[in-house]
């Protein structure tokens, strides 16, 4: 899948003194954040994060940005900076490395041990550069500063980045939380300072630009979560991102208190909490955590499972329990399970499939919906004006979020008096120039989808998707003729047989005469090409399913010739 824009051509090369700013994903959509900055022929990349599939995307693991607009140019990239740990802003780092081993990345230092965890993983041993709150670090012709914000995942940055052509300040996923777990507020008096430095371009999180007000603190959702460990009345068992330190502490500390012991569940979850842990990230009182096996010793109102699988995803630990294919773990009738995780747009399907799978085997489900168990990283309406009134800058482009999050964010810098014409609003693959204090849409590159399915990386297509959804939504119908080479008459056949679609071997009876008569008018027209033979089988075939059965299975016509 790309994103076309038939009115925009290839964008002229930059001009002089020019700095390009080319989003390969993160417009128009929640996820896949990764936006490439050029300057006097230099790159600098923020973000390398990945998609997760929707449920037309069948049997896709992951999507990832499109590396073409940069592939020829990879010797060109100074640096990757990372904005924080979650998958959607470094779980395209991998296949990023796997191009060009040796680009640098640059980020906090919970960030980076995330990602070389990860990258372990895939043999990869990474460059890292970690950087601090307020640090400056030049980068080729990028001058680069590093903020501290707030967000659901510890050690979170900002990047200032100042060239010939100006300031751009880049929010990357924020909140103003007031009374953070951690302590580590988002540094308002920097972003106050840079405003009157003068901001050239924000590009600011967009995410929560449609909820009113501002998000609520982390620390009035500890109560919810004291409240559900309270009144359990066995197992407690936490679906959460893998990547979610501070909700994980909450957790860590109600078990505590309800004197329970907690067992992470999921590779990623023990991964990245072992990350935490030994980074001093997560306090974890000693002897609160055990291994999993060692649960069945215990009695269930002495355990806590912390496991992945908040959105639904298929192969989670929480999507396995739901639907009783986990090899460990059953659910039973007086297990609490709390989805400790905001519902990220798509995925309401398979949050809801999950539920309802839990609610079955009766279990007692707590999500965001019914009670106060999560509040979302991202900031709301009151804070991003609060940030654009604070930044003042003079050009504004939304980032991180779907069109209706972006044009909302929009109409708030136009209330703060950013002027209309600039304001940017672009999607992936549109090219922005900022020239002379003026940032404007220059032209268009491909930014298509690029599908990870299994260990085939950008194989499967837009066609293969289409035929995997005709196959699940309506099956598919075999025909086997076998033809004399020379003639082309039928020899035997033909023989029909359908998978899914609805239909009895035997109800196609009724078209094998007129199959037939198929073949015989091909043969007596001289064809003999086994591609057109097909062709006309699939016709006839498919005419008369979709006018008995109101059907359009997927026909798979299959000549042999003798």
């Amino acid at each position: 899948m790309s994103h076309p824009h038939p009115e925009l051509s290839r964008p002229p090369k930059p001009a002089a003194g020019a700095l390009r700013i080319v989003a390969l994903g993160g417009l128009g959509e929640i996820g896949r954040n990764m936006a490439v900055f050029e300057y006097d022929k230099r790159l600098l990349i923020v973000d390398c994060g990945v998609l997760f599939p929707e449920e037309e995307q069948p049997g896709v693991d992951l999507i990832l940005p499109d590396f073409d607009y940069i592939r020829d140019r990879l010797d060109d990239i100074e640096a990757v900076v990372l904005t924080h740990g979650h998958e959607d802003h470094i779980g395209a780092v991998p296949y990023l490395l796997r191009e060009r081993g040796d680009i640098p990345l640059i980020g906090s230092r919970l960030t980076l041990a995330l990602i070389e965890a990860k990258l372990q993983e895939h043999r990869i041993k990474p460059i890292l550069q970690v950087v601090a709150d307020g640090e400056r670090r030049t980068v080729g012709p990028f001058d680069c500063e590093f903020l501290s914000v707030t967000h659901s995942i510890p050690d979170a940055l900002a990047v200032a980045i100042r060239t010939p052509a100006g300031l751009v300040v880049h929010t990357g996923d924020f909140k103003m939380d007031q009374l953070p777990l951690d302590g580590r507020l988002t540094d308002l008096p920097s972003f106050a300072r840079l405003g009157s430095e003068g901001i050239d371009l924000l590009m600011s999180d967009s995410t929560n630009a449609e909820v009113p007000g501002f998000v609520t603190a982390e620390r009035d959702i500890s109560a919810a979560i004291n409240n559900v460990f309270r009144t359990a009345e066995e197992r407690v068992i936490v679906a959460s991102f893998a990547s979610h330190v501070h909700r994980v502490q909450q957790v860590l500390n109600a078990a505590a208190a309800a004197n329970r012991k907690v067992a992470f569940v999921g590779r990623s979850m023990v991964r990245n909490m072992g990350v935490a842990k030994d980074l001093g990230y997560l306090d974890v009182p000693d002897g609160l955590l055990v291994e999993l096996k060692q649960l069945d010793e215990l009695p269930p109102e002495r355990v806590v499972l912390v496991c992945t699988g908040s959105q639904g995803e298929p192969m989670s630990a929480l999507s396995r329990m739901a639907n009783r294919d986990h090899h460990q773990i059953r659910i039973t009738e007086r297990d609490t399970v709390m989805l400790a995780s905001s519902l990220i747009p798509g995925n309401e399907n398979s949050v809801n499939r999950v539920i309802n799978g839990l609610t079955r085997w009766g279990a007692r489900v707590v999500h965001k919906g019914n009670a106060l168990v999560h509040v979302s990283g991202h900031s709301s309406a009151g804070e991003l004006v609060f940030l654009l009134n604070l930044t003042k800058p003079s050009n504004f482009m939304p980032v991180h979020g779907e069109w209706r999050h972006l044009r909302a964010h929009a109409k708030l810098a136009a209330l703060t008096g950013v002027p209309d014409e600039n304001i940017v609003i672009a999607e992936d693959g549109v090219v922005v120039d900022l020239v002379d204090g003026q940032a404007k849409i220059v032209g268009a590159v491909p930014a298509g989808y690029v599908y990870v399915d299994g260990s085939s990386v950008g194989e499967i297509t837009e066609t293969s998707l289409k035929d995997r959804r005709i196959l699940g939504e309506e099956g598919f119908v075999s025909v086997v003729v076998v033809v004399d080479s020379t003639s082309g008459k039928v020899v035997a056949g033909p023989e029909i047989h359908a998978r899914g679609a609805g239909i009895g071997d035997q109800d196609f009876n009724e078209i094998i005469d007129r199959i037939r008569a198929t073949l015989q008018e091909a043969a007596d027209d001289g064809v003999s090409d086994t591609h057109q033979i097909r062709q006309r089988m699939r016709r006839v075939v498919g005419k008369w399913v979709s006018e008995s059965y109101r059907r359009r299975p997927m026909i798979v016509p299959v000549v042999v010739e003798v």
